[in-house]
């Protein structure tokens, strides 16, 4: 594996765009694997694959909290990092990374405990029924017991990838990741065990992710390190915390539409549409995985060129990822139009499945395009420490917009598990508009 440092400082925008991107898109199909082959191989267990993946989907809130607190101080700590390095102040940045790291392990604890008390009552909260928590609960408790995994190697990645180490933060993600694709088949099948194999294989995987992450950050090749337990000072943790909060809400309120998305669908559609809606989810996220690594790959670069003043070089970077993503965006809507048996048949081959799930993947993924506009305006804030604007637009799109219309639209004009699927295309018209246009007059137009 090259190991070569990416140089911020030198060569074309665009060259340094696609070095840091590609390593990033593979690292995050990759990461996908995590929970995505452990849904393709449920989907496929005999008389139980629609069970077990609706079992599973109701899992999705919790992790996508874990995932919240992950980046908290993963996303929330790397770009102050990156811009300290573009200042050449490499005693900060170090001091910033090392902060995040013991502050991932002291919530990884806390979250572990608490979840592994309140994952029975909030699964029931969730929209599970007495069917659903055979397959909910034990898979939840076991991904649980791997929390801190999860977090060392999610969380410390990004500050990889701020450093240059494109290339080894995609070896971090394909590491867990082909260990799953391994592990899944032998724990769900050959030893029988379901969904609770499927959780036994990501945790061991995520294991295997957590300690290459250490090892590469406490060797000679990081040019920051990870040290022993250091003073935790309340002002870099506010900083931190104050910029991470932009991905943890959007996380977050990731985890709060799925618990309104959960609860809508079984009551007008029952178990089944709940199982479409984790195929559905699922799609989105090997969807998305292009458009959010091309984001989080030019992320440092954005952050490093603020730092050192290098505001043309900023503008093309934006300007280039912006593109990119508009381009994708529309392909990938043409696909999703012309051939969506073939999505939906990854992860489950039942007839009625597939035919009630066509119209609704449509429905969905409608606006897709205006995604584009919403990624690259919230990097952009993110990657700026703009946090104002970008705590707002992660509200905005998913508390203020989905959350509603997710609760009444079902009951307008008899729209029932339809109108849950169209507060999706709403949402991300009116949000990725609203988040570009107001990014393009507040920083873009600016930059000189």
């Amino acid at each position: 594996m090259n190991t070569k440092q990416i140089d911020f400082s030198n060569g074309k925008v665009i060259e340094n765009i696609f070095l840091a991107a590609f390593p990033m898109m593979v690292a995050q199909i990759l990461s996908l694997m995590y929970n995505i082959v452990d849904r393709i191989y449920l989907g496929r267990i005999p008389n139980e694959g629609t069970l077990a993946l609706a079992g599973v989907g109701l899992c999705f809130p919790i992790i996508s909290l874990i995932n919240a607190f992950t980046n908290l101080f993963g996303s929330g700590g790397a770009p102050l990092c990156s811009i300290e390095r573009g200042k050449k102040n490499l005693i900060e940045a170090e001091k910033i990374m090392n902060t995040s790291f013991y502050m991932l392990i002291i919530v990884s604890f806390i979250l572990t405990f608490l979840g592994l008390i309140l994952s029975k009552p909030l699964l029931y909260l969730f929209g599970a029924s007495d069917t659903l928590i055979n397959y909910a609960l034990p898979y939840m408790k076991i991904y649980l017991l791997g929390t801190i995994f999860t977090m060392i190697a999610l969380g410390m990645n990004p500050y990889i990838n701020s450093q240059g180490f494109a290339n080894i933060g995609m070896l971090t993600i394909f590491l867990g990741a082909i260990s799953n694709i391994i592990l899944d088949p032998i724990f769900i099948f050959k030893f029988n065990l379901g969904v609770k194999g499927a959780a036994i294989a990501t945790v061991i995987s995520q294991i295997i992710s957590a300690i290459f992450v250490l090892k590469f950050l406490t060797g000679n090749k990081s040019e920051l390190k990870i040290k022993k337990p250091i003073k935790l000072e309340k002002k870099r943790i506010i900083d931190i915390i104050s910029l991470g909060t932009v991905s943890f809400i959007m996380q977050g309120t990731n985890s709060l539409v799925q618990i309104f998305s959960n609860n809508m669908l079984g009551l007008f559609g029952g178990d089944l549409y709940i199982s479409i809606m984790t195929i559905i989810n699922s799609i989105r996220q090997i969807l998305d995985a292009p458009l959010s690594a091309l984001t989080d790959g030019v992320s440092p670069i954005l952050s490093f060129n603020y730092g050192a003043k290098k505001y043309q070089d900023l503008k093309k970077a934006i300007f280039i990822t912006t593109f990119l993503g508009v381009v994708y965006t529309c392909i990938i809507w043409g696909a999703i139009l012309l051939f969506p048996e073939f999505f939906i048949k990854i992860f489950n081959d039942d007839k009625i499945l597939i035919e009630k799930s066509i119209s609704s993947l449509h429905t969905y993924f409608f606006a897709f395009i205006f995604q584009a506009l919403m990624y690259s305006g919230q990097t952009v804030f993110k990657s700026l420490n703009k946090k104002k604007y970008a705590i707002f637009f992660s509200l905005f799109r998913k508390v203020i917009i989905v959350v509603p219309l997710t609760y009444l639209l079902p009951r307008i004009n008899n729209l029932g598990v339809q109108g849950v699927f169209m507060a999706e295309p709403v949402s991300n018209f009116l949000g990725g508009l609203f988040c570009f246009s107001v990014m393009t007059i507040t920083i873009l137009r600016k930059l000189k």
